[in-house]
């Protein structure tokens, strides 16, 4: 029987919750008040929406974020793979539509883990289950961060990577925060001051990771067909690639490569374009050292040269290659799972509507034409990378 012609997938609508200090908010109410300024950003009615993507709040998720939002999807998702789950989703998002299951699907996310955390709700340091593979590393208190560090290590002995170059990551991070009202941090900072804070876990200082804050986001995207009702400039989705890789850390045959190797390479391909044609990405960022690795891993510079790629200020918003534009994980904000922010910022940049002062734009001036949306989920786990143009 002969198949009807795959849609195209745009991005229609994008939106923040209220960041950080939500003390009197619920991760449910982040999710409401992300969706319907979505939803307002694409111009489409909420009837319109009939597929929903959501992950990490609810018994029933993504049922009990649908119903909270007065939805009634014939299409959900709620995969989770950490950082990476939301690229991983709207690359899910993007087939069903392109196959005719669903027309418009809302990807949303919600999280109060600052305001938890201050409340005693939850623990200040990540850690995870002592059941299944994780049995065999808990009980030497092999914690998250632990596992980024070791590998950062790793790349250090194998390609001379220095800590004065991961350092540099965090620098630029924070000089793109600068010029952006929504970052939570956005003072200047040094290589001496990331190099002299306090050790969290061996090489990393407290501003080679991430902050915590509260948050959320939406991201509705839609067919082809139906871009004419929308208010917003579309985005395409060009292409996606999504990979899992490991959770022991004893069956990762290689810590100096991430699964971004695969999840990336597979992305370009289906674009049809290359990394040097890419004018901005957007990659998640816990830690710095997931920053030089994903950009070796995208083919943005060869392997073992990611230190000093991001030297010389190539990822500021005027570089050679703008990375985490709006200050990432690093600066901006980070409520949990933050992949769904990168594809929030890559489209707010390709539709030239992040504000003059970070706007990033071409070397002949122009607006930027292509990016790449690249999130990491648990110990470089899994990845999704999705590649985005106008």
């Amino acid at each position: 029987m002969p198949t009807s012609p795959a849609r195209d997938v745009a991005v229609v609508g994008v939106a923040l919750a209220d960041r950080d200090r939500a003390d009197g908010a619920t991760p449910y109410a982040l999710h409401a008040q992300a969706a319907r300024r979505a939803l307002a950003d694409a111009g489409l009615g909420r009837e319109r929406v009939d597929g929903l993507a959501s992950a990490g709040l609810g018994t029933l998720a993504p049922v009990e974020v649908a119903e909270y939002l007065g939805l009634r999807p014939r299409w959900v998702d709620s995969t989770s793979v950490g950082g990476a789950t939301w690229e991983v989703m709207a690359a899910h998002a993007a087939d069903a539509i392109a196959a005719g299951r669903a027309d418009a699907v809302l990807l949303v996310y919600g999280s109060t883990a600052r305001a938890d955390v201050k409340a005693g709700r939850r623990a200040g340091t990540l850690s995870f289950g002592a059941r299944g593979p994780l049995q065999f590393e808990v009980p030497y208190g092999h914690s998250l961060i632990a596992k980024y560090a070791m590998a950062a290590r790793r790349h250090m002995h194998e390609y001379g990577t220095t800590l004065e170059q991961l350092a540099q990551v965090a620098v630029q991070a924070r000089a793109n925060a600068a010029a952006n009202p929504e970052a939570v941090f956005r003072d200047p900072i040094t290589v001496d001051d990331v190099l002299g804070g306090p050790m969290i876990a061996d090489p990393f200082t407290r501003l080679h990771c991430c902050l915590r804050s509260d948050g959320g986001c939406a991201v509705l995207l839609a067919a082809a067909d139906l871009v004419p009702d929308c208010a917003s400039t579309p985005v395409w989705i060009l292409g996606t690639g999504e990979y899992a890789s490991h959770t022991t850390m004893s069956e990762w045959q290689d810590f100096t490569v991430s699964p971004a190797a695969v999840s990336g390479r597979t992305a370009f391909e289906r674009a049809g374009v290359r990394p040097a044609e890419i004018d901005l990405a957007e990659v998640y960022d816990a830690f710095t050292y997931m920053t030089l690795v994903t950009l070796e891993d995208l083919g943005f510079c060869g392997k073992g040269e990611g230190g000093a790629f991001v030297e010389r200020g190539r990822l500021l918003r005027d570089g050679d290659l703008p990375t985490n534009t709006d200050g990432g994980g690093l600066s901006a904000q980070h409520p949990g799972m933050r992949g769904l922010f990168l594809l929030v910022e890559a489209v707010r940049q390709l539709r030239g509507e992040a504000g003059e002062q970070r706007q990033v734009r071409r070397r002949d001036g122009t607006l930027p034409r292509l990016a790449v949306a690249s999130g990491t989920g648990g110990w470089f786990c899994s990845s999704g990378t999705v590649v985005l143009g106008v």
